[in-house]
């Protein structure tokens, strides 16, 4: 065997070799393993219909897309990925927060019940922002309506949250899954004092 050839051999046994040691691709979710809040008092009245999430579409991907600093430059991550579609995580993450919190139910998808209020919630992400190592941020808008009614009167919030985040990818999913249980605590706060007075207003917006 020649030299060339036997070059040629050891450099694509190397380049195979690289491929096979190549950092393993890791799966991420905002569902927490179980409830962080249980009911505080009575389960409310009412049940949810949590619509599906809207967010801007350089977001939503299948990779984990962060900040390098405060420049604008973002960073997608290849080996770090939601186990879902992001816009399907965060809804499924509100709607188990809310149904813990509220001790209810979330009837997306489900026949309507046949009496009670079904209160609709539609969730817009505006930002959903993180810095490795430093901190997450959350700024969304959401609106409340009678899902009786069409048409009926709404209520519309808006909210901006942060968290602190440690070093490395698994804390920083977990200040992103802190950003939507508080999130979740300020919706089901609306949706409570909304449900027992169409007259009432959102909650005080506030940053953790």
């Amino acid at each position: 065997m020649t030299r060339p050839i036997r070059i040629s051999l050891l450099a694509l046994t190397l380049a195979l070799a690289a491929c096979s040691a190549s950092t393993p691709v890791r799966h991420y979710t905002l569902l927490t393993p179980q409830a962080d809040a249980a009911p505080q008092g009575p389960p409310a009245r009412f049940v949810v219909d949590v619509l599906p999430v809207t967010l801007p579409e350089y977001l939503n991907q299948p990779q984990l897309v962060v900040r390098q600093d405060d420049s604008g430059m973002l960073a997608v991550l290849d080996d770090e990925r939601w186990l879902g579609p992001l816009d399907e995580e965060i809804r499924n993450a509100l709607s188990a927060q809310l149904v813990d919190r509220l001790g209810t139910q979330d009837v997306a998808g489900l026949s309507m019940p046949s009496d009670g209020q079904v209160i609709r919630v539609k969730l817009q992400i505006r930002r959903f922002d993180a810095w490795p190592g430093k901190r997450v941020q959350l700024e969304a808008g959401w609106t409340l309506g009678d899902a009786r009614v069409p048409g009926s009167a709404k209520l519309v919030c808006h909210g901006r949250f942060e968290e602190p985040a440690a070093a490395g990818y698994p804390a920083l999913v977990q200040a992103q899954q802190r950003l939507i249980a508080a999130l979740a605590e300020r919706i089901g706060q609306d949706a409570t004092t909304w449900s027992a007075s169409r007259q009432s207003k959102c909650g005080a917006a506030q940053m953790s």
